[in-house]
């Protein structure tokens, strides 16, 4: 039998298997969150369309509406659950109110009543708008205008419009589940990229080449905008991957802790020590910098590719216990220096052991792959 040609050119995915791969790779989706968001809610769009106006129903734009106020801001997956549940129920109540005030007036026939009590619930929605109902709060007073008018709405237009609000309702419920983009999986990637940077900017500071200001700025301002975007995923990762949000606040501040101590050798007297003060205080510690950064290389690695078996948390981290003997041959200069180096190695080595107890939490690939080898072998 022939040998296979060595040479022979690997063929090109096809289109079709370029897009499944997009759609099923959580990366792919987390670099093109915008591009799935705004796919899956005009194709929404064109379900309520087709549902309602194409079959004639009365007030069809009222489902379209809906369906934009109830999925149109709302992303991961983690907040989508209880964001989604909150603006349905807000939606409902403000439906409810709605056709009880079209009810009243019809019955006693006082609009300046009916305008009193739409006050009274505006204030009230108001109220509660203001807090941890803040959604449903404003969405029943929303949709309590919506059903009602100004309390001219005859009975039918307020029924019809509530059927609408429903199936809006529906049809975003129905899609907010569709190919949703975790804030696990964001979380993650920005935290594995602000973990890679971290070591890109420590292994050339201790190699000598030195950064000048605007680009040490430019770095660390992009480290921080990464931060400030773990801080706002925070409470859906928690409740993602069911994990006490106390644990992720603890991981920030380390991973905060760690960006400081990295300003701090970059601008402090280290950043500008010559080239002999440098291999000094690179033989104090050159050990621990290799494991720091093996070690950052690594976390970030696992971070962005969990559920394989060669990517996973490092067990152990950097050592940094500093020997007394040397400190005393150690010149003044380089104490601060070698102090915060030891400091670093420590941050780098506490964030990797959080980060290694949480893994079976935050790293979803494995814990799918755990799910279908359960089920494969029951």
């Amino acid at each position: 039998m022939a040998s296979a040609d060595p040479y022979r050119p690997i063929p090109h995915r096809s289109t079709f298997s370029r897009a499944l791969r997009s759609i099923v790779s959580p990366y792919y989706r987390y670099r093109h969150a915008k591009l799935f968001h705004s796919i899956r809610v005009g194709l929404a769009m064109l379900v309520s369309i087709l549902a309602t106006t194409g079959i004639n129903i009365p007030h069809g734009i009222w489902s379209s509406v809906t369906l934009l106020v109830v999925i149109g801001g709302l992303q991961h997956h983690g907040n989508i659950r209880k964001k989604a549940a909150e603006r349905a129920a807000g939606t409902l109540l403000g439906a409810t109110i709605g056709l009880a005030l079209i009810v009243q007036q019809n019955v006693i026939g006082s609009l300046p009543l009916t305008y009193l009590l739409m006050c009274v619930v505006a204030g009230i929605c108001a109220w509660f708008a203001i807090g941890k109902a803040g959604y449903i709060g404003l969405l029943t007073a929303i949709t309590m205008c919506i059903v009602a008018g100004h309390g001219d709405n005859v009975i039918d237009t307020g029924l019809w419009r509530t059927l609408n609000v429903l199936i809006g309702i529906v049809i975003a419920l129905a899609f907010s589940f569709a190919f949703p983009l975790h804030a696990t999986y964001s979380w993650r990637y920005l935290l594995a990229d602000n973990l890679r940077d971290v070591a890109r900017v420590y292994t050339r500071l201790i190699g000598g080449k030195r950064y000048d200001d605007a680009e040490l700025i430019k770095v660390f301002l992009r480290l921080n905008a990464r931060l400030v975007q773990l801080r706002s995923l925070m409470p859906s990762v928690a409740k993602e991957i069911e994990v006490p949000q106390s644990k992720l606040e603890e991981i920030q501040r380390m991973h905060r802790s760690l960006l400081s101590s990295l300003e701090l050798l970059g601008t402090g007297t280290f950043a500008h020590a010559d080239p002999r003060t440098r291999d000094t205080l690179e033989r104090f510690c050159g050990t621990d910098v290799r494991a720091v950064r093996a070690t950052l290389l690594a976390t970030a690695r696992a971070l962005r590719f969990g559920g394989t078996t060669h990517f996973s948390i490092p067990s152990t981290g950097p050592t940094c216990v500093p020997d007394p003997d040397e400190l005393h041959r150690l010149d003044a200069d380089l104490q601060g220096p070698y102090w915060l180096m030891q400091r670093l190695a420590e941050q780098t080595g506490r964030l990797r052991a959080q980060l290694f107890v949480t893994e079976l939490n935050w790293n979803i690939e494995r814990q799918q792959r755990g799910w279908h080898r359960l089920h494969g072998e029951s």
